[in-house]
């Protein structure tokens, strides 16, 4: 029988390989963005087109390689961080595994231009489809420039299932952010189709945190700080009342490497226990720092899982750390039975002077009752036409009119029997009905609305009983308001007298001009859109002007996690996203119309019996069910 196993070809072993570690043009930026860290660079330019399918650059000044290591580095399992197997379990570097190189060079059009000295010359190497063009000597700076064009040209099937520029974008930033936050010594510039989106300089991890997420996150972060033999702990959490429904900045580092783990995760949800809301998640940027002899990395392509080997000491440690940090900064209750009642006492209490009591001065012989006396001078009256005159200037001056007094208080209350007497016979003219401007007849008279549990409402049909769920209804009738006003572009607007201005980070700037268009359309009215800074002069009518910088907040969250790729899933995500934040709650009073609208609202709808996420807004009980439960 023939032999039926054999060796690959090393351009089909790449492709294999790429599909581990290249999945998206995020991928590519990953790896780039660690071999230039792992090259000592000070300064890092990523620069992308197309969301990374056209370009991704990524220009360093950090050691740079010599023609030799520059021609090596497309080879597999090439890597300056390991020599034997033993370096596995003592890595402080990020990319060891070889294959980065010769994986990308497979699936695109890549250029590097390098240079190990300050003499200006320096290795160009060009790779298609993992086989070497050319090789030659450039004239460039100290460093690496590592150029990736055309990505997966070579295997249209993977360049078929990429997503939007949109959506790949957000998952390249999303990879920026991971690798900028662990490393706030490296000044990073990240230019998009020639526009800048970040331009980080050098600074700590707060001033970084900052920089990256806004101007608005410094005042929501809380330091952590924890030193102990197994693990030192440092980083910030958010405030409570800054958690938010979607998972939005969360981020593991451990030993400047960004992880995933949904156990640890845990450990900072249980240090918030009680502090917030349910189906709510905290923020938190928190730095780990492990023996890497502890810890295995090297148990996912992307190295994002990791393994540790005493996980629960560090769960405790991590839940001890957050909650420690919560108390001390008074963010969280505490109850300290050690506090020294001495420091309730001024410093230089001993010093002050004795406290004197107030003296009160009455005077027991007023008494309010008694007559006034009389007033002498010159007191005239004109009656012939004239008012009383008064003229001031001198004791002599003074002129009152002349009071009747009665003799005394008891005389306030003479004849008040007679007056209850002489009130109980009024009696008060009806007004005559003469009919109503709507005529009802009995049946639409014994139509009634209620509210049960600031909840539901219940309504009387011909057949039965409609229970209704106020806030679901409520989301589908300004589902629909939303979503026609987006199509025909025709959406209210109610004008501020003073706008609004909000704080944005260059991510959700991006995303909001996007969605400009689409938010213009239901209402809401940008005057400035200016780096950082937004300026909103109106909002849709349904919209409260304290809540217009709330829901914008809520959507930008929302759409960062889910974000659509065309047009009308954009129309439909924007809409529910709104619905959603703007319907009425449960546990909210209504009055008698406001439900009424909204029962005739609902079922002026196309789908009334579902909400905008798929749940039903109403249930009915024909009287024939009533009468069975009666049996």
């Amino acid at each position: 029988m023939a032999d039926i196993i054999q060796l690959l070809p090393d351009h089909v072993a790449n492709q294999i390989a790429a599909g581990e570690v290249v999945q998206r043009p995020a991928s590519v930026v990953k790896e780039l963005l660690e071999n230039a860290i792992d090259a000592g660079a000070t300064h890092i330019q990523l620069i992308v087109k197309d969301a990374g399918k056209t370009l991704i650059q990524v220009v360093d000044n950090g050691k740079g390689m010599s023609e030799t290591d520059a021609r090596l580095s497309f080879s597999r399992h090439a890597t300056s961080k390991i020599r034997a197997a033993e370096d596995l379990f003592q890595l402080d570097t990020k990319g060891f595994r070889g294959e980065a190189l010769a994986s990308i060079g497979a699936i695109a059009h890549v250029e590097m231009n390098t240079s190990d000295n300050d003499d200006m010359v320096g290795t160009q190497i060009r790779m298609e489809g993992g086989k070497l063009v050319s090789q030659e000597v450039t004239a460039t700076k100290r460093g690496t420039s590592m150029q990736v064009k055309n990505l997966f040209f070579n295997i249209p099937a993977r360049r078929n299932f990429l997503k939007s520029n949109a959506v790949e974008l957000r998952h390249i930033i999303d990879e920026f952010h991971r690798v900028v936050l662990a490393h706030p010594a490296i000044a990073f510039d990240f230019y998009n189709n020639g526009s800048e989106l970040f331009k980080l300089p050098t600074a700590n991890i707060r001033q970084r945190i900052v920089h990256v997420f806004g101007n608005k996150t410094n005042e929501r972060l809380v330091p952590v700080s924890e030193e102990t033999g197994v693990v030192n702990i440092s980083g910030f959490v958010f405030k409570p009342e800054f958690s938010k429904k979607t998972r939005g900045e969360q981020f593991f580092f451990v030993n400047d490497r960004f992880i995933k783990s949904s156990y640890l995760h845990h450990a900072v949800g249980a240090a918030f226990e009680g502090l917030i809301k349910e189906q709510t998640h905290p923020g938190y940027f928190l730095f780990l720092e492990v023996d890497p002899s502890k810890l295995d990395i090297n148990i996912h392509p992307t190295k994002t899982e990791i393994k540790f080997d005493d996980e629960h000491t560090i769960y405790a440690i991590i839940r001890s750390a957050v909650k420690h940090s919560l108390g001390q900064f008074n963010v969280a209750p505490v109850l300290d039975f050690d506090r020294d009642a001495n420091l309730d006492t001024p410093y230089q209490y001993n010093k002050m002077s004795t406290a004197t009591t107030p003296t009160i001065e009455v005077d027991s012989s007023f008494n309010p009752f008694e007559d006034e006396p009389k007033v002498t001078g010159n007191a005239s009256s004109s009656s012939s036409g004239g008012s009383s005159s008064y003229s001031g200037g001198g004791a002599s001056g003074h002129a009152y009119p002349k009071r009747e007094r009665s003799g005394s208080w008891e005389s306030l209350y003479v004849g008040l029997d007679e007056e209850k007497e002489s009130f109980s016979s009024i009696e008060v003219e009806s007004e005559q009905v003469t009919g109503s401007l709507f005529e009802e007849d009995s049946e639409s008279a014994s139509t009634t609305t209620y509210q049960l549990h600031k909840k539901y409402i219940v309504t009387t049909i011909k057949s039965g009983l409609v229970i209704i769920d106020q806030r679901r209804a409520h989301q589908r009738v300004l589902y629909e308001e939303f979503l026609k006003n987006m199509t025909v572009q025709s959406g209210a607007s109610q004008q501020l007298l003073f706008p609004i201005k909000l704080s944005l980070n260059p991510t959700e700037m991006s995303l909001l001009l996007e969605l400009q268009q689409s938010l213009e359309s239901t209402g809401f009215v940008f005057s400035a859109l200016d780096g950082e800074a937004v300026e909103i002069s109106g909002v849709p009518v349904n919209v409260s002007e304290g809540d217009a910088a709330v829901v914008l907040d809520q959507l930008l969250s929302d759409l960062q996690e889910e974000l659509p790729e065309h047009a009308f899933s954009q129309s439909d995500m924007l809409a529910r996203t709104l619905c959603k934040s703007l319907a009425v709650r449960s546990g909210e009073y209504l009055n008698q119309a406001s439900m009424q609208a909204l029962v005739n609202n609902l079922f002026a709808t196309k789908q009334p019996d579902i909400s905008p996420f798929n749940k039903p807004t109403y249930i009915t009980m024909t009287v024939d069910e009533i009468d069975k439960r009666f049996l």
